[in-house]
């Protein structure tokens, strides 16, 4: 999770949202990403899916049988469908994501039993430093109100 966090806070220094994401196979982390969806002009450039195109490309294949997802924010309802569509075995997420979670919070796609592949979910890890960032960055973009008496 701290690879994770070291890809979020890229994503931070360049003004994207700081989410980092990835990818381990038998101990080995096979790719790397963060939010580019600014850089990119893509909505769907997120830190997850981007990781999930990186390991296809490293395995040669879009099965991800075995890999485990390391993600700052619970991911949302896309990345979850894509980590379902990738096989992915195992999802730890930091912060949870009140308002998009599709792991835990609000949908729980990646477990869902009338899909064909369920993921284990593990959130919370390094929960706190992940939501710490994300405050960070939205408070830093949020208007300053003057107060005037």
């Amino acid at each position: 999770m701290e690879a994770a966090l070291e890809e979020a806070r890229k994503a931070f220094n360049l003004g994207e949202v700081p989410v980092g994401a990835v990818i381990v196979l038998d101990g080995q982390i096979i790719a790397r990403a963060f939010n580019l969806r600014e850089a990119l002009h893509d909505p769907t450039a997120h830190a997850e899916r981007l990781a999930l195109t990186e390991a296809g490309k490293v395995l040669g294949t879009w099965r991800l049988d075995g890999c485990s997802l390391y993600v700052t924010l619970e991911p949302c309802p896309m990345c979850a469908g894509a980590i379902v569509q990738a096989r992915i075995a195992r999802v730890i997420y930091g912060a949870t994501d009140i308002k998009a979670g599709a792991c835990d919070s609000l949908y729980r796609i990646t477990t869902d039993r009338r899909l064909n592949h369920r993921a284990e979910v593990i959130g919370g890890i390094l929960g706190e430093p992940s939501r710490e960032l994300l405050s960070r960055f939205f408070q830093a973009r949020r208007p300053k109100i003057e107060k005037f008496e």
